[in-house]
């Protein structure tokens, strides 16, 4: 492969169908975990058909970048701005496409800038964003068992919880800013890694604290106004890469955020169109898979465009060897189980599988099977790195 590339449709509609899969699965799914699959799955396209060995070299940093950066949209709510849409109200109409617009914006913006990480960073600027996305992870796994243990509140009963605040995450953005200042503090300093993550969240809270509570603007109430936290991200992305000099990034945000809004309300609309045929199908899934395509369209428009202008990428020698292979346990192992996690209650509730099997829950079962497949790709890791597997 050529480091000066020209991939053309056929690359282009590939891309669009791998995110178009991905999200007529993340539909099962739902919410940030489901969303990291259509991210993971159009960043390795992209690597694989952009015609750059260095990019083929770095596929696990797509995929790994693609699914986080395609992972916060999935925080927004959407479906009472399709319910508008649907009403027949003229106004209410314009408004649902209209917010339509917005959420696909904001949501393909952050994917984009995430896919196109790997595509503009050197290894060391990389590489370095390990340290803060594994600070935040695991202040968001304390978070998670505190919760768990002395606030569990049914989802469906949540405006009941004491933590209810506009069913926002702000938790989650406090528990960020928090583990982001706390590896800062034992660094003694912001570096351009830290710096990033500290842009986003306090970007976040901002647009949250001024959209929300300020100037009382919510999207759908008495749904979640995660949208306003998005809003002050993709600003505070800009802010960040207008500061570091990674225009790249920001123009490939701003590629894929416009085909993203286009993509959403135009895929409501050809919905719409459909049901007013009268011909009887899963429309909302017509919906999902042409919006992912379409938002497939967008990353390979802004990634390709990028294979063409950016230098190649000189990764020896490899800095921080191990985040390979915590991107991919990260990519195989853990997006797999945090989605794939939630089948025993379906299978339960649906009474395909008992809820116990000689004595043990149906979900420790699938724990027990998890962990033993976790392990053993672990092994496989520790002798590719010894000496590489021919995969």
């Amino acid at each position: 492969m050529n480091n000066r590339s020209r991939p053309g449709l056929r690359e282009a509609l590939l891309v669009g169908l791998s995110l178009s899969i991905g999200w007529g699965i993340r539909g099962n799914f739902g919410h940030e975990y489901g969303a990291m699959i259509p991210g993971a799955l159009a960043g390795m396209a992209v690597a694989l058909l952009s015609g750059r060995s260095d990019w083929q070299r770095r596929i696990v940093f797509f995929a790994f970048f693609g699914a986080l950066g395609w992972s916060f949209g999935g925080s927004m709510s959407y479906g009472h701005v399709i319910g508008y849409t649907h009403s027949g109200h003229s106004i209410s109409v314009l408004y649902g496409f209209a917010c339509l617009f917005v959420i696909g914006f904001l949501w393909a913006a952050l994917g984009g800038a995430g896919t196109a990480l790997p595509a503009v960073l050197t290894r060391e600027r990389l590489t370095a964003l390990f340290a803060p996305i594994g600070a935040v992870f695991l202040a968001w796994l304390l978070q998670d068992i505190v919760v768990s243990a002395f606030f569990n509140v049914d989802s469906d009963l949540r405006q009941e919880s004491p933590l209810y605040w506009y069913d926002a995450d702000w938790l989650a953005a406090l528990g960020a800013i928090a583990a982001v200042l706390a590896l800062a503090a034992a660094r003694r300093g912001f570096d351009d890694a830290t710096s990033l993550a500290l842009h986003l969240v306090v970007g976040w809270w901002i647009g949250f604290l001024v959209l929300v509570n300020l100037l009382g603007l919510r999207m759908t109430p008495p749904r979640g106004d995660n949208w306003a936290g998005c809003v002050g991200m993709v600003v505070g992305l800009f802010v960040y890469c207008r500061r570091h000099g990674l225009a790249g990034v920001a123009n490939a945000s701003l590629v894929s955020g416009f085909v993203g809004g286009f993509g959403f309300a135009s895929a409501q609309a050809l919905k719409l169109l459909g049901i007013a045929t009268d011909w009887h199908t899963n429309w909302h899934s017509v919906l999902e898979q042409s919006y992912g395509f379409i938002n497939g369209i967008g990353i390979a428009l802004a990634l390709f465009w990028l294979a063409r202008l950016t230098p190649k990428h000189i990764d020896e020698p490899p800095t921080r060897r191990w985040t390979e292979p915590c991107a991919v346990g990260f990519v195989m192992l853990g997006i797999t189980y945090l989605n794939l996690s939630k089948n025993p209650d379906a299978w339960t509730t649906a009474k395909s599988v008992p809820d116990l099997l000689y004595g043990i829950r149906t979900a420790t079962w699938f724990d027990i099977a998890y962990l033993t497949i976790g392990l053993g790709f672990i092994g496989l890791l520790i002798a590719h790195g010894r000496r590489p597997l021919d995969v």
